[in-house]
């Protein structure tokens, strides 16, 4: 039996804006699951996150771009050619590639002919990040070596992939997954509705690995002449919507003193700060860009108010349910944000957090409301804080996963 009898497909290792899967990951190799990492990408971020550090799986890295090593995919395909799955592979890439052909569709079948070619011969199964393209190599690669694969979804993929691609893929007569894994109820019930067999769809909650947070600090009550320290952290993109949140931010009265501290990079960035200049508001905002965990934890320390007004983008994409916001939590920081997708699975609006709509007046109301009460933000805090220790840790689903790897694995014995 090899060393990794588990592939775990990823598009890029290691991303800041997914330690969700790092904690996942580090946690499941904790357990006692061994694997090997298959990612489609190369890493971009120039920073890392402790947890990556952690983990001690071997990482390969599939040609990105097939161009890029033409030896190592004419290796592939033809070593692919041979394979007991050839032939329903190639059946299953042609009909997709009907209904999609792109470049992006042509490199997933190339990737997953060296993925398949370059599997240690004891390989029982394969698990990929993501329903659409880690999903798509991962399922290729599957049906070449006649192995089970799995999959978890989360966010984008779900909600940007195609009807026909996800019904396929939770389908076992189109070759699909073994079972399935998603973040959120709301998600959860997508899926079910989709797949021919719902039961093979898991609601799995990344939870929240409190081992790695400080405990929450003891928080002096703010004056109502302080300095409202506000933060948010995500991606510069639509989904987030930050756009929205720094017209809000323009709308509080001069009267009060505010500060914006920001973390993370994206497309939108340079817009972003543009938009801030136009409204007159830079100079009350702090640009930090990628952060570690220590910096992320740090800004949570020093804030009143942590705020993201999540939004559907126009092409369908919305968060699941942001560790961000649980990270916040840990740290006992009142959360401002919208009942978007499964936000509301977390906070109870009035309860354990506020849940605004995200048009900027209505953001920039709640946000006054939170800076004239000063009592408001931490009985907020508090009853969040609760929650998430009651019901939003990390030990339930990676039970639940290791138990479902390891019959998968099992039956492919």
């Amino acid at each position: 039996m090899t060393d990794a009898p588990l592939a775990i497909v990823v598009k890029g290792w290691p991303r800041l804006s997914e330690t969700f899967i790092a904690q996942e990951l580090v946690a499941l190799e904790e357990a006692g699951l061994r694997f090997d990492i298959w990612s489609l990408r190369h890493p971009t971020d120039t920073k890392t996150h402790p947890l990556h550090d952690r983990l001690n799986a071997k990482v390969r890295y599939l040609p990105e771009y097939l161009r890029d090593d033409p030896a190592r995919v004419s290796a592939g395909r033809e070593a692919a050619q041979s394979m007991p799955g050839y032939g329903e592979a190639l059946d299953a890439f042609e009909r997709d590639l009907a209904r999609d052909d792109t470049p992006n569709r042509r490199r997933r079948f190339g990737q997953a002919c060296v993925m398949a070619h370059e599997l240690p011969a004891d390989t029982r199964g394969i698990y990929a990040h993501f329903l659409h393209t880690p999903s798509s190599v991962a399922r290729y690669a599957a049906i070449l070596r006649g192995l089970p694969w799995s999959f978890s979804a989360h966010a984008k993929d779900i909600w940007t992939s195609p009807e026909w691609e996800l019904r396929e893929k939770l389908n076992p007569a189109t070759y699909g997954a073994a079972f399935g894994a998603t973040c959120t109820a709301f998600g959860a019930e997508h899926l079910r509705d989709l797949a021919a067999d719902p039961s093979r769809i898991d609601l799995v909650y990344h939870g929240l690995d409190l081992s790695r947070f400080p405990d929450a600090p003891a928080r002096e009550q703010r004056g109502t002449t302080d300095t409202f320290q506000m933060m948010s952290v995500g991606r510069m993109v639509e989904k987030k919507g930050f756009d929205n949140l720094i017209d809000a931010l323009a709308l509080l009265p001069k009267t009060l003193d505010w500060h914006w501290t920001h973390i993370g990079g994206g497309t939108l960035s340079d817009a972003m700060k543009a938009r801030a200049q136009d409204h007159g508001i830079n100079d009350r905002m702090t640009w930090r860009g990628a952060c570690d965990q220590p910096e992320v934890i740090a800004e949570m320390r020093k804030a009143d108010l942590f705020v993201l007004p999540s939004r559907i983008a126009k092409d369908g994409d919305r968060d699941g349910l942001p560790n961000v916001l649980m990270e916040a939590a840990s740290q006992k920081l009142p959360i401002l944000s919208t009942p978007v997708s499964a936000i509301p699975e977390f906070i109870d609006s009035g309860t354990s957090g506020i849940l605004s709509d995200d048009a900027p007046a209505a953001l920039a109301q709640a946000m006054q409301d939170f800076a004239a009460d000063p009592e408001l933000g931490p009985r907020l805090a508090e009853a969040g804080h609760k929650r998430l220790h009651a019901e939003f840790t990390m030990a339930p689903g990676i039970r639940q996963l290791h138990k479902r790897l390891g019959a998968m694995l099992a039956r492919s014995v």
